[in-house]
């Protein structure tokens, strides 16, 4: 279908000017080349087939081909319609290029067209006019296909929205159910933790200090009824724990750290005093992991937290120092074993960096590196609106051009025919046409920020054209002229329908822009000095403006009409990308809810029963069986956190994610469809590859070729040093509109590149090197 869109215009513009070559100039009575003459236009033909064949992978150079055979052609044949392969070449620029390079291609080409005109016509009057006729054709062409860029823009925008909802709709089981883990973790752990190291040591030191007992159980008994409320507060209102808070969190992060410190550890700290938004978010998520793993590792040792900020970022780092005695072996085994990877995790989600290992003096030392920010990530001010702006940069002023040398170039085409004073005598009423034109033009810049301003302010111009012709005293060979300026009030109307709030009831303006037309034309006429006498043309002026008024108003109607066509249109395209853009984030929302669900019945019942009997044992004053139900309610949450994975119901069953070894049995599964499909270097290229890169891979080539096509498709992977290398062949769908965008945002969420050929390849670029950051994924304390 592409291959057929590329070449069916150029191909048609070549039988039509073949036609016209032969026999269509001789029977029309025009010129025709000679033998040599017709060699020359054929070959120049075939190029600029060629060149227009290719407009939409390389529209510049296209352009620039098809101005040499415009050339060529003219030179050897005047008649010829060469011109149209220009205006056509132009267009594809001003749709595939930006603002700059159509405004150089477009004074490219006028420039072309002025100088075989001036080769042509001679210095002559009427070259004016071919000068005026030419820069009004190509300017609008230029208008229009850059207002053509900005929709296939904004619907590119739209597919690219799309594309993102529709991944996170894929991944949004998996990203929740680790979101929920990580916070699950967070909380139980450290409280948990927290109060077995606290009811050992009571326990230890009961005999020499019997104060720590009773410390110890009202401490277990507090911070067992601050885990029931932070699970059931997880348990009821998990749709609200990912929204960040906007009050600034300093306070907090020196609270948990104080709460750290009571712990019998010193701990210092250097905290900025406006820390906020996801960042900070982050940093009281990783310091409370990091200072939990320190209690576990390294009990009693000094501890140290600093956040600094430099450069648009907050360097936190956690140092701890190595244990004053041998750690024992049940303390040393409460982790998950998720630590590292949940603050790794923490920083990754907010775009930074985290590391983990020995410190200086033996101890152990947390590194994150974060984006810096006050608040929720917003796109910055005034972006949209300069996306606005763009758009009126050639479209309308082209429009508005057109609308004032339209009728300029009709009457410069006339000019030749006054000759001596006569010619003389209209430059100044040629120069105030201008003027006026350009005056009456001027409000359709504005037509889609303000289409009422607009409309009233070419209305109330138009009245300017009757008191010029009376006052400035022009020729009626001047003035006439006027009725071509109808043009303005024409494209505003159009504006009116397309752009006005409420367009439906816009319809005032046909009859307004109908009377207003009808009445200006005949009293412009009427003002001119040599028939203002004249009782006839008053009565012939004002049966014309009931006359008028009827055809125009049929005009304007026609007009209006066109445009609220285009613009329910418009609003239904638009409409249907907001549906699908809201009913992919609905999926997504309920995927989340389901593993809340799931995740909430497991919680209940594995971790919530224990902790009720943590605080129930502690109001009792029974220490061991504080101890003991805090690790079972541990252990309980190290099961669940390590099997969120799997259920014994099937129906609940969570499938792990795919990786490039399933490759195999997604082509396998499409040719039991019927679909012919090679899969090639599997086993070389998927060995010993990051889980991240083999989902990225997985989901890009199952997107492909879910696209569709027809006949046999081909998957070939290659491993070259630390880059995957992922090409689709036989996949044209995949390669163009919203597939096309979905896979650059797979592409784009794997950190790889992607590139697309009109003949149905994809390919694409992941980097499987190890991951920068030194982390580890297993409990990192050197102690346990």
């Amino acid at each position: 279908m592409e291959t057929i869109r590329n070449w069916l215009l150029p191909g048609l513009l070549a039988v039509g000017q073949t036609v016209w070559l032969w026999p269509g100039a001789a029977l029309a009575g025009e010129e025709t080349p000679g033998a040599a003459g017709t060699v020359v236009v054929v070959c120049a033909l075939a190029v600029e087939t060629a060149a227009l064949g290719r407009r939409r992978q390389e529209p510049v150079r296209a352009l620039a081909w098809t101005l040499a055979t415009l050339v060529v052609a003219q030179v050897v044949w005047r008649d010829g319609s060469f011109g149209l392969g220009a205006l056509v070449a132009l267009y594809s620029v001003a749709v595939r290029r930006p603002v700059p390079v159509t405004l150089r291609a477009l004074a490219a080409v006028v420039g072309v067209e002025w100088l075989l005109s001036l080769a042509h016509v001679g210095w002559r009057p009427a070259l004016a006019a071919e000068w005026a006729l030419g820069a009004l054709v190509y300017v609008v062409c230029a208008g229009l296909g850059e207002g053509r860029r900005q929709w296939l823009r904004g619907r590119s925008r739209a597919a690219r929205r799309l594309a993102g909802a529709e991944e996170t709709r894929r991944r949004a089981g998996d990203t929740e159910r680790r979101r929920l883990a990580r916070e699950l973790h967070d909380v139980s752990a450290h409280h948990l933790t927290s109060v077995v190291i606290t009811a050992d040591a009571a326990h230890r030191l009961g005999d020499g200090r019997p104060e720590m007992t009773a410390e110890a159980l009202a401490f277990a008994e507090r911070t067992g009824a601050e885990t029931l409320t932070s699970l059931r507060r997880l348990v009821g209102v998990m749709r609200d724990a990912d929204r960040p808070d906007p009050r600034p969190m300093t306070a907090r992060i020196e609270e948990l750290i104080a709460g750290f410190g009571r712990l019998g550890r010193p701990i210092a700290a250097e905290l900025p005093d406006d820390l906020a938004g996801p960042a900070a978010e982050a940093v009281h998520g990783i310091v409370r992991e990091a200072l939990t793993n320190a209690l576990r590792h390294a009990p009693g040792s000094a501890a140290r937290v600093s956040v600094r900020r430099g450069d648009g970022v907050l360097e936190l780092t956690v140092d701890n120092a190595a244990p004053r005695g041998p750690v024992p072996h049940a303390v040393g085994g409460l982790g998950s074993g998720r630590g590292i990877a949940g603050m790794r995790e923490r920083a990754a989600a907010v775009g930074g960096e985290l590391s983990a290992g020995p410190g200086p003096g033996g101890g152990w030392r947390v590194r994150a590196t974060l984006p810096d920010g006050t608040g929720p990530w917003q796109p910055a001010e005034g972006a949209e609106r300069r996306d606005v702006l763009l758009e009126q940069r050639l479209a309308d002023p082209a429009l508005a051009f057109a609308a004032a040398v339209l009728p300029l170039a009709a009457a410069l085409a006339v000019a030749e025919e006054w000759t001596g004073a006569s010619l003389r005598g209209a430059v100044p009423g040629l120069l105030v046409l201008t003027v006026l034109l350009t005056v009456h033009a001027l409000p359709l810049l504005w037509r889609r920020r303000a289409p009422w301003a607009a409309f009233l302010g070419v209305l109330g111009t138009a009245w300017l054209w009757p008191v010029a012709v009376a006052g400035a005293s022009l020729p009626s060979r001047v003035s006439q002229f006027f009725a071509a300026g109808v043009l303005a009030e024409l494209l505003s109307v159009y504006a009116l329908a397309v752009y006005g709030r409420g367009a439906a009831r816009t319809w005032p303006a046909v009859g307004a822009a109908a009377l207003s037309v009808s009445a200006v034309l005949p009293a412009t006429a009427a003002a001119d000095e040599e028939v203002a006498g004249d009782v006839a043309v008053w009565i012939t002026a004002a049966v014309m403006v009931v006359l008028l008024c009827v055809l125009w108003a049929a005009v304007f109607a026609a007009v209006w009409g066109t445009g609220l066509a285009v613009r329910r249109r418009r609003l239904r395209v638009l409409g249907q990308e907001e549906f699908a853009l809201a009913s992919s984030l609905w999926h997504a929302e309920r995927a989340a809810d389901a593993e809340r669900l799931l995740l909430a019945a497991r919680l209940r019942d594995a971790v919530l029963e224990r902790t009720v009997a943590l605080v129930e044992q502690a109001r009792r004053g029974r220490l061991e069986e504080v101890a003991a139900e805090a690790r079972s309610a541990l252990a309980a949450m190290r099961e669940l956190l390590h099997g969120l994975g799997e259920s014994e119901d099937p129906g609940q069953r969570l499938t792990p994610a795919p990786t490039v070894a399933d490759l195999e049995a997604l082509c396998r599964d499409l040719r039991a469809a019927g679909r012919d499909v090679t899969l090639r270097g599997l086993p070389e290229a998927g060995r010993d590859l990051p889980a991240s890169v083999g989902l990225s891979a997985y989901r890009i080539v199952e997107a492909a070729l879910g696209a569709g096509g027809h006949g046999p498709a081909r998957v070939t992977l290659r491993r070259r040093r630390d880059t995957l290398r992922v090409t689709v062949t036989g996949v044209r769908p995949a390669v163009t509109g919203p597939v096309a965008e979905r896979l650059r945002v797979q592409a784009g969420s794997g950190a790889g590149r992607i590139a697309f050929e009109q003949a149905g390849i994809v390919r694409v670029s992941l980097p499987a090197g190890p991951s920068p950051a030194t982390v580890q994924e297993v409990s990192p304390s050197p102690y346990a």
